[in-house]
C-alpha cells in the first residue's frame, strides 16, 4: 500500500512539473510583459501604436493583442476659398477607440503594431459651400493589453497631431 501510495505521488508531482512549462507558455504562470508600445500619429490622424511582448514561452504560436484609447478629434468647415467662416462651423468629437489583432509568437516574443481612428464626426456636417475638414485630434489613455492581463500604457500619451487639414 505504502509504495502504490509514493508511486502516485510520484506521478502527480511528474504530471506538475511536466505542465507547469505548458502553463508558462500560455502567459499563465510565465513572465510575459510588453518590452515598449510606442505611439505616433500620420498624417490623416490614425493613431499607429507599435509595441513588443516578451516571455510568452514557446507553448504558443499566437496571441491576440488589443488597443484601447480615448481620442479628441476637431472638426470644422472651411469655404470653397478655403477660409473658415467666423460662425461657430466647428465641433470637437470624443470617442473611446478600441480595435485587435491576432500576432504570431516566435521564439516567445510577439511585435506588431494597431491602429485606431480618428473619430468620425458624428452627425457634424457643412452648409451648402462648404467642406468638412479634420483639423486635430489627440489620443490619451493609450493602452495595449493581451488576452491573458498584462498591459501596458503606451507613450507619448496624451499624443495631439498639430494641424492636419484632412477633407473628411
Amino acid at each position: 500500500m505504502r509504495r502504490i501510495v509514493i508511486v502516485l505521488i510520484s506521478a502527480i508531482a511528474g504530471v506538475l512539473l511536466t505542465a507547469t512549462p505548458a502553463f508558462a507558455g500560455a502567459g499563465g504562470t510565465g513572465s510575459p510583459h510588453f518590452q515598449f508600445a510606442d505611439n505616433s500619429i500620420g498624417s490623416t490622424g490614425t493613431l499607429t501604436t507599435s509595441f513588443k511582448e516578451v516571455g510568452l514561452g514557446t507553448g504558443i504560436s499566437s496571441v491576440v493583442i488589443s488597443l484601447n484609447a480615448d481620442a479628441t478629434a476637431l472638426y470644422q468647415c472651411f469655404n470653397n476659398g478655403g477660409n473658415h467662416p467666423k460662425a461657430g462651423n466647428k465641433e470637437t468629437v470624443q470617442a473611446h477607440l478600441q480595435t485587435s489583432g491576432t500576432f504570431p509568437v516566435s521564439n516567445g516574443n510577439a511585435t506588431g503594431s494597431l491602429s485606431v481612428g480618428p473619430p468620425g464626426a458624428g452627425g457634424f456636417s457643412c452648409p451648402s459651400g462648404q467642406t468638412l475638414f479634420l483639423q486635430s485630434v489627440t489620443y490619451s489613455h493609450t493602452i495595449v493589453s493581451d488576452a491573458f492581463g498584462h498591459s501596458i500604457d503606451a507613450s507619448p500619451d496624451p499624443i495631439s497631431s498639430g494641424t492636419l487639414h484632412v477633407p473628411a
